[in-house]
């Protein structure tokens, strides 16, 4: 449930399409009834899943055969959970999380890669001179815990710093929200690109009056220091999967998505529009500058949107065995790329680009309070 917004909204929202176009395998066009399928999202409706609002705003799953419910996740919600008790077919979370579920028993498989990238960051304050994880000794750390804190405690260790030792570290249990690093009470925080760091340079700075800029903080990047670990994924059930029919259903599922995440790519401000629409409780300006944070965790996708690196799956499986997310290192059937390459070819075959190599970000005008 990391990884997401803070905003507790918990109304559940199932919108379903209505409109008949494909079989029960999810061709379209035919005419006969769509494919009800159900997505399991890892927070609340926010811009970190608006390429799956756009696919079903646009009418991408439904050209696809498919009527999709997507069900909003929250703090007492495990996408995992949910997907192996068969409350839904697919579900987003990251991969650390994933594996621990399926190596306590659950049939789960990643199917699609959609983050290329963590973004996940530890920040402070200039200040107090922290500029690279060797400057965390003998400082007060913060994070959320919860099976979030790998890739900094791997990059701690990177650099000789035990963070179980306390003449090393003070690791501080972080609240899901950037208040100490804000009152002075850590010297530096654990942040998503795309929501907490945001959150900072949303409040005014008490000393200026004006809302704190970059330049008044240092950031740590997981990916940079070489402990980045993969996070949002699309997994199914390999007994769902394994039924006849259900292969294409996913294909055509993914499909869908990543064209939705290219509308979200080419298209930033209606896409935000859409997630706006959906019910997030959060502010125009901070899904802004969400969105345009997220196509940077997606875009580029060197090998083609939803593909796996498997050296970045590696390094996720290595830090998650160091640190007691997993006891050993999963089977290779724990993720499968045929599926999401299936996709993205037809994507391509269809003129979309699945690369996205030209993508940068855009600067976003940060607004008081993400308003």
């Amino acid at each position: 449930m990391r990884g997401a917004g803070r905003s507790l909204s918990f109304a559940i929202v199932a919108v379903i399409l209505a409109v008949s176009c494909g079989g029960g395998t999810g061709g379209g066009g035919g005419g006969g009834p769509l494919t009800k399928v159900r997505l399991q999202l890892q927070w609340v409706a926010q811009s970190q899943f608006a390429g799956y609002y756009a696919a079903l705003d646009k009418g991408y799953f439904k050209d696809v055969g498919l009527d999709v419910e997507i069900k909003l996740g929250g703090p007492d919600i495990v996408p995992q959970q949910v997907v192996a008790s068969d409350a839904a077919e697919f579900g987003i979370a990251w991969v650390p999380k994933m594996l621990a579920s399926r190596e306590a028993g659950a049939d789960l498989v990643n199917i699609a890669q959609v983050f290329q990238r963590s973004g996940t960051l530890e920040v402070s304050f200039k200040d107090k001179n922290i500029t690279k994880p060797e400057d965390w000794k003998g400082k007060k750390v913060g994070t959320w815990g919860f099976g979030n804190e790998p890739e900094l405690y791997a990059a701690m260790r990177k650099v000789g710093i035990d963070p179980t030792k306390a003449s090393d570290v003070t690791i501080v249990a972080q609240p899901f929200d950037m208040s100490l690093l804000l009152n002075g009470q850590v010297d530096a925080a654990q942040a998503m690109i795309y929501n907490e760091y945001a959150q900072v340079l949303e409040q005014k700075n008490p000393k200026t009056g004006q809302l704190y800029t970059p330049a008044e903080l240092n950031v740590i990047d997981f990916n940079q220091v070489g402990t980045g670990m993969l996070q949002d994924h699309v997994f199914v059930r390999q007994s769902w999967l394994s039924k006849a029919g259900n292969e294409d259903i996913a294909a055509k599922f993914l499909q869908a998505s990543f064209k939705g995440w290219i509308f979200c790519r080419d298209n930033q401000s209606q896409c935000v529009d859409i997630v706006l629409k959906a019910g997030t409780t959060l502010g125009k300006g901070h899904m802004t500058w969400q969105l345009n944070e997220i196509n940077a965790l997606i875009w580029p996708s060197p090998n083609g949107i939803g593909a796996l690196d498997k050296a970045a799956w590696d390094q996720t499986v290595n830090i998650s065995t160091t640190y007691q997310v997993l006891k050993s290192k999963p089977a290779d059937a724990a993720f499968r790329t045929d599926l999401a390459k299936k996709a993205a070819d037809a994507l391509k075959a269809a003129g979309a680009d699945i690369n996205g190599s030209g993508f940068k970000k855009a600067t976003v005008q940060v607004t008081p309070g993400g308003n």
